[in-house]
């Protein structure tokens, strides 16, 4: 159907979105082990920026290995509202917007999803003017865009904050940013998106130094140079971009999604399972491959795009930090704090990304987890069993690494919380089901389970 996207609700397809995900339930019965071949889908952060992307080009787009996902729904109602037209066949995502008929993001929609925001980058470099809500997404720590303005303004936009507004627009009569000379105090992800993609249609050179080096940031400076872009150095941290005053149409396929690639592999382990992934990218998966064999699990490269982890007799605990790539993700703090807690011996786990990603530690408490937080870091001291009990997921990866306890876990366990799992996971429950696990969506009337706060529970320090 042109303008709408393919609901993403997994085992409930005929459902509304929001209520599907913010009714429904998982219930694991864990201790089953897992068997088969898993298809990675598109990643998630490549296809909301490269969607946002498709606004820097006047014709058509046919973006390939698009992710069924409710944040690609909710990008989708973001480029609706702006006039443009999109389609979806499968994985196949047409998307014109040779006719942006609006500037200004609908702030019920913009609110809901961060990475709508950075649409403000290609649409002031289209219109020389757009208004934007300020973001929002999972609640996992301040992620300010003071990055993201300042870097616009460097490129001669004017940019006001008024009631959670951004409002910004071009001076002059050519309504045109100018190439400029950008430093980031952090490699942000975001702002080097934003930036880099403003700059594609730019008067003159930018340089964007201590640029995020995340192979997203690859993909979408690719995705910009298959439509006419002229950018140099994504995946160091020194981005150059030459301004060109037109981009044309093209036909692109997304990078696989590292974090569902480690999230599987992740599963495989925890469960003492034989896993094959295709199709990966392996150079995208150092730092997970590395922190999965210093824990005792095997994981042999098959082909170039095809990874298979193997069978694991011992876990072993180990010390995790996260970091901007190429360090560890902080995406994948949460599954493998569920696969540490089942390690012989103590393991701490240091948060530097985000302030508020460590909630998920109580509901792992709640399985028979024994995890104490302090601050940004987790003390986590393995346990020989996870008892299945009811919880709930607090952020989209936190629900990742529920649903990873759960398949280990002795007993039932049901996990609330699943909007902010079909945010960013294709299909998950149905992925495992075909792997062998006894997982299943069912509504939430029809499962009776009563959750007590988690901060009464003795094992977690705040």
């Amino acid at each position: 159907m042109e303008g709408r996207l393919i609901n993403p609700s997994s085992s409930l397809p005929d459902a509304k979105l929001s209520s599907v995900a913010d009714s429904s339930v998982l219930q694991i019965c864990g201790g089953y082990p897992l068997q088969g071949h898993v298809k990675i889908s598109g990643a998630k952060n490549s296809a909301l920026v490269i969607m946002a992307g498709a606004l820097l080009c006047s014709g058509d787009c046919h973006i390939r290995n698009v992710p069924l996902l409710a944040d690609v729904e909710r990008m989708g109602q973001v480029l609706s509202a702006l006039g443009v037209r999109l389609q979806r066949n499968g994985d196949l995502l047409d998307i014109n917007a040779s006719e942006i008929t609006s500037s200004k993001a609908p702030y019920e929609l913009v609110t809901q999803l961060r990475a709508s925001f950075f649409a403000i980058g290609p649409i002031l470099a289209r219109l020389g003017v757009a208004q934007m809500p300020l973001p929002g997404g999972c609640a996992i720590g301040a992620r300010p865009v003071d990055l993201h303005v300042r870097g616009l303004q460097a490129m001669g936009a004017e940019v006001q904050i008024e009631h959670g507004i951004c409002n910004a627009y071009v001076p002059g009569k050519s309504r045109r940013l100018k190439g400029a000379k950008i430093y980031l105090d952090i490699p942000s992800v975001g702002a080097t998106e934003t930036l880099m993609m403003a700059a594609t249609l730019a008067e003159g050179e930018t340089i964007i130094e201590n640029a995020a080096r995340e192979p997203e940031v690859v993909d979408l400076a690719n995705f910009c140079i298959a439509m006419g872009a002229k950018i140099q150095g994504a995946g160091t941290s020194t981005i150059t971009i030459d301004g060109v005053p037109k981009l044309h149409s093209t036909e692109y396929s997304i990078i696989p999604d590292r974090i569902e690639a480690g999230t599987f592999l992740v599963a495989g382990a925890i469960t003492r399972s034989e896993l094959l992934l295709s199709p990966v990218a392996p150079d995208h998966l150092v730092p997970v491959i590395s922190k999965l064999r210093e824990i005792g699990v095997s994981v042999v490269q098959e082909t170039p795009n095809c990874l298979r982890v193997l069978k694991s007799e011992r876990l072993i605990a180990a010390d995790i930090e996260t970091m901007p790539h190429p360090g560890f993700p902080t995406d994948m703090q949460a599954p493998f704090m569920a696969l540490l807690a089942i390690a012989e011996g103590d393991s701490l786990i240091n948060e530097t990304v985000f302030e508020n990603r460590l909630r998920h530690a109580s509901e792992l408490n709640r399985l028979g987890a024994d995890i104490r937080v302090k601050g940004n870091t987790a003390f986590v001291r393995g346990v020989p069993l996870l008892s299945g009990a009811p919880v709930i997921g607090t952020d989209l990866r936190a629900a990742a690494a529920l649903v990873v306890a759960g398949l280990a876990a002795d007993g039932k366990t049901t996990i609330q919380g699943l909007r902010y799992l079909d945010r960013g996971y294709d299909r998950l429950d149905l992925k495992l089901q075909e792997l062998g696990a006894k997982i299943q969506r069912l509504p939430g009337s029809e499962v009776k389970t009563e959750i007590a706060p988690s901060s009464i529970n003795p094992l977690v320090n705040s």
